[in-house]
């Protein structure tokens, strides 16, 4: 796995830990380390990363207002928040655009298949976590989409990504990527895990 990451926290017992257990999985993983968010944001200026585990309650955190900053320095940045809160702090977190949430409490095997997961797939959230994140309104959401948005909403549910769904439909990827905005701001979703929940809880 030839990835860069950067795990940010504050302790350097918990940052050590993580990237021991990571590395005796992925020999070949780039593992940097930060200790505040001032550091964070300089090491993002500084390299790309693949993926950052991201503690909320380091010196200079913003909080929520991280996430949409942090990917102001990185666009395609994927964000893996790695606290020991509850799952309700974990959701306002992912509602921002985080791609997942790994709890500092789990156990080894936790580590390594949040990272592995989330950068084969692009999001992880415990089992648990997701019946929460899923849209419980998307009834009306859905009534909402147009027929040809209903087509690329089922497409995306299904796994496809904008190339493919251009390409069964026969239109341009930027098409493709203009429905995919207006079909999550209709279902008032920022993820493609609650487009694929909305998806099975009706069929």
């Amino acid at each position: 796995m030839n990835k860069r990451i950067l795990i940010a926290d504050d302790h350097f017992v918990v940052r050590a830990g993580a990237a021991a257990v990571l590395r005796s999985v992925y020999p070949n993983l780039t593992i940097d380390s930060a200790e505040n968010y001032g550091h964070v944001k300089e090491s993002l200026q500084n390299f790309r990363y693949d993926l950052i585990l991201l503690d909320i309650d380091m010196p200079g955190t913003k909080y929520t207002e991280m996430i949409s900053e942090l990917k102001s320095i990185q666009k395609d940045l994927k964000i893996l928040i790695f606290s020991a809160y509850d799952q309700n702090i974990a959701l306002q977190y992912i509602r921002k655009g985080a791609e997942g949430y790994l709890n500092k409490l789990g156990t080894e095997d936790d580590i390594k298949n949040s990272v592995k997961t989330i950068l084969e797939t692009g999001y992880y959230y415990p089992p648990e976590l997701i019946p929460f994140i899923i849209n419980t309104n998307e009834g009306n959401g859905i009534k909402k989409l147009t027929t040809r948005e209903y087509q690329v909403f089922e497409l995306l549910a299904k796994g496809n990504g904008n190339l493919e769904i251009s390409t069964l439909l026969g239109l341009q990827i930027n098409t493709i990527s203009t429905f995919k905005k207006r079909i999550f701001k209709k279902l008032n979703i920022s993820n493609i895990v609650e487009l694929v929940g909305i998806y099975k809880n009706i069929h």
